[in-house]
């Protein structure tokens, strides 16, 4: 986890340190855990974006920040960061969903949001034009610093309904991309004093 600038999942650890079982994993990384903590270290393990990161402590961050001259990539406009909100809690959904929720044209904020990897295509949604479909990244739950999607906030007029109703077309779409990430996943802000690498700090 030192070494790494991701986070790892319990199976890919399980494999890097020839352990037998992913319960042994879990087992090991919560005494790590306990460990750092009762020493009272600056490192601390988190549980990201479906594995385990060692992190340095947010009250640490300033001191990184000076070492590092913040990077220019740490921080989002207030714009783009209404948008990726949008993604998060809508997602998947096309660009004219989101303008129509923000009332402005979005185009380059979406532009943003992509080369950052904050958010990505999610396909095409089965409607006149066929337009592009967006959702966030692992990378964005990374930089948030979240589990998964489950763990954002409840925000009353963002989140979806239990059920939504979507269109046949959309469905479709969803389910074929849904089957495409989960055959990837067997082979994957604003929170920046989260992102500290443990190898710097």
């Amino acid at each position: 986890m030192f070494a790494s600038d991701e986070p790892l999942t319990p199976r890919k650890l399980a494999t890097l340190a020839g352990l037998p079982e992913i319960s042994e994993v879990r087992s090991l990384v919560a005494q790590l855990a306990a460990l750092y903590e009762a020493e009272g270290s600056a490192f601390t393990v988190e549980e990201i974006a479906g594995g385990y990161q060692l992190l340095t402590r947010p009250e640490y961050y300033n001191w990184l920040a000076r070492l590092r001259r913040q990077q220019t990539t740490a921080s989002l406009s207030a714009a783009a960061r209404e948008t990726l909100t949008i993604i998060a809690y809508r997602q998947p959904l096309t660009r004219a969903d989101i303008e129509a929720i923000r009332g402005v044209h979005c185009g380059e904020l979406l532009r943003i949001l992509l080369e950052r990897g904050l958010i990505k295509l999610a396909g095409r949604e089965d409607s006149l034009g066929r337009p592009v479909l967006y959702e966030t990244t692992k990378k964005f739950l990374q930089w948030f610093g979240l589990r998964s999607l489950k763990d954002l906030p409840q925000a009353e007029g963002l989140s979806l309904p239990a059920a939504p109703v979507a269109p046949s077309g959309r469905k479709q779409a969803i389910q074929q991309d849904q089957q495409t990430k989960h055959d990837q996943a067997h082979d994957p802000t604003e929170n920046p004093g989260r992102r500290g690498d443990a190898g710097v700090g």
